[in-house]
């Protein structure tokens, strides 16, 4: 197999940069700058941060206690005084002008005026007048579609096996609903279906709290526990392609729904649908529709008590580590085996390392492995489309060329790494306050979620929910769902979603310094927090509910 690599000037960076970040008060004050800078720059800090008082001293120098000895002796000095005193007088305007005025600052070799930084933006929130525009309006009913329809006049019962890890199945849920509302149909409470990776056996009520999730959504869509009973044979259900609607394109619309599925529906009175990922649009259905799919996410699919009250625990644990209350950070570091194969991604490692995925690849995915000649270019490809997941190192950097200090408490959600503590060690030496659930919690407080993975997974989504920021590495369910959450929350807590094409040209270029690397990382991500942000045709619903699901303040 062709070795595949990629430049690595990233860790000597990782390595000594950060070490003078550390002394910084900012991360918009950058003390490595070039003395050239520095000499052009110098004189007018100290224009600008000289107290008023000294100001006047510096334009006049006559005025100082010598000149006012000297006035007590000289009747000359004495008539001289009054002009001295209209001139400040008259100065006054053009030095408060020249105190707020933009002052020369170099970038690239080229002088340029530059707007003064009057407060440096928040490490830990969204500015607050950026995040005024809207407000969540999911609960709001229009009427017409969402009015819900005598139960003899049901279309039918629909029943899907909601595949997956949590944050699929819970897409498959909100889906599931939307769906039988556009048919009028009843829907039957969903089954999560077993992960083929963690084994698991789940059920809904194992997770979500069924009695809230039926009766929040009474008026919308009618929902039953469980198979009626005068269906004959319950496991026909499951195994008869008779009542099973298949070939459900992706991103279907509600249009297809109705001439395709219902009709089945109408004649079999009961039909499961499978596969149901992905199965429903979000343009090519009618806006209640997603404001019903939004209900159900952010208001009817709630956790049971118990879920919840863990996950409060582990995010106050996470803000009173240090014996005082500190903001914290969820990082959702996904970098596990299986992601690193599945990206076809190229990484830093040993020879030994990389033949070791290049027989996992094989072996997992034979088709797209071919004959792994191809996968150079490949690599090069995605990493230039910010395509592949960051390494733990790479996040490490970004954060602190943001500012993130030393002392970050950061509370990480992953599976195994790639690597393990090798992999890991950048990220800890950086950050030194990291943990994970299992380091917050006693095995006693977890064993009793162990049972079901998906409960400890509900404690991820949880804490990083509720974090003052949250850091995604690449995408998937869990990130979306979670950056679309707190946007519905009104968009104050930062979620950040770094650039990873922009950012691997950096962190492949070896003659860039720290402080432009600094300045690209902030300035690139000024619009990656989580703001506000306009829908446009095919965007993810659930990454951005904004249009559908949020109203004009």
């Amino acid at each position: 197999m062709v070795e595949l690599r990629h430049s690595s000037s990233m860790g000597t960076r990782a390595s000594s940069s950060p070490m003078k970040r550390e002394e910084d008060t900012t991360p918009l004050v950058l003390k490595n700058q070039a003395d050239d800078d520095e000499d052009d720059h110098d004189r007018h800090s100290r224009d600008r941060d000289r107290p008023f008082c000294l100001g006047l001293q510096s334009l006049f120098p006559y005025f100082s206690d010598e000149t006012r000895v000297s006035l007590q002796h000289s009747k000359i000095s004495l008539a001289v005084l009054p002009l001295i005193l209209i001139a400040g007088l008259i100065s006054i305007p053009s030095i408060w002008n020249r105190l707020n005025a933009p002052y020369l600052c170099r970038k690239d070799g080229i002088v340029l005026h530059c707007p003064r930084v009057k407060e440096a933006p928040s490490l830990w929130e969204n500015p607050y007048s950026a995040t005024t525009s809207w407000k969540p309006c999911a609960e709001r009913r229009d009427g017409g579609i969402s009015d819900l329809p005598p139960e003899n006049e049901t279309t039918g019962y629909i029943f899907i096996h909601a595949e997956g890890g949590l944050n699929q199945q819970r897409i498959a849920i909100c889906n599931a609903v939307a769906v039988a509302k556009i048919m009028n149909a009843t829907l039957i409470l969903p089954l999560l279906k077993q992960d083929q990776i963690w084994k698991d056996q789940t059920k809904f009520e194992d997770i979500f709290d069924v009695d809230h999730f039926i009766d929040y959504l009474k008026d919308d869509v009618r929902i039953v526990r469980d198979i009626p009973d005068w269906f004959p044979d319950k496991s026909e259900l499951f195994t008869s392609i008779r009542r099973t609607v298949k070939n459900i394109p992706k991103y279907a619309s509600a249009q297809f729904y109705i001439d395709n599925v219902l009709p089945r529906i109408k004649e079999k009175k009961i039909m499961a649908l499978k596969p149901f990922v992905d199965r429903l649009g979000y343009d090519n259905v009618p806006p209640e529709i997603n404001r019903l799919r939004c209900r159900v996410n952010y208001h009817a699919l709630k956790f049971l008590p118990e879920i919840e009250q863990m996950a409060d625990q582990l995010a106050s644990r996470m803000r009173n580590r240090t014996g005082s209350s500190n903001p914290y950070m969820a990082l959702h570091l996904r970098f596990e085996k299986g992601m690193v194969g599945l990206s076809f991604c190229d990484f830093v490692g040993t020879r030994e390392e990389k033949a070791r995925m290049a027989e996992y690849r094989k072996k997992e995915w034979p088709r797209r492995y071919k004959n792994g000649s191809h996968l150079w270019q490949l690599a090069l490809q995605k990493r230039k489309e910010g395509r592949c997941p960051l390494e733990p190192g790479e996040v490490a950097v970004i954060l602190r060329a943001m500012g993130y200090p030393k002392e970050t408490q950061i509370y990480v959600a992953s599976g195994q790494v790639y690597g393990g503590q090798n992999r890991m060690a950048p990220l800890r030496h950086m950050f030194p306050n990291l943990v994970t659930k299992e380091e917050l919690a006693s095995k006693e407080e977890l064993d009793g979620f162990r049972k079901h993975v998906t409960s400890l997974a509900a404690l991820d989504f949880l804490v990083c929910l509720k974090s003052d920021v949250f850091v995604m590495t690449h995408g998937g369910n869990f990130a979306k769902l979670i950056i679309g959450a707190r946007r519905y929350m009104g968009h104050r807590l930062k979620s950040i979603k770094p650039d990873k094409g922009l950012m691997s040209k950096s962190f492949g270029d070896p003659y860039m310094g720290w402080a432009t690397f600094v300045e690209d990382v902030i300035i690139t991500h000024q619009t990656r927090t989580g703001l506000p942000e306009e829908t446009f045709p095919n965007y993810d619903l659930w990454e951005n509910p904004l249009t559908p699901c949020m109203c004009k303040a």
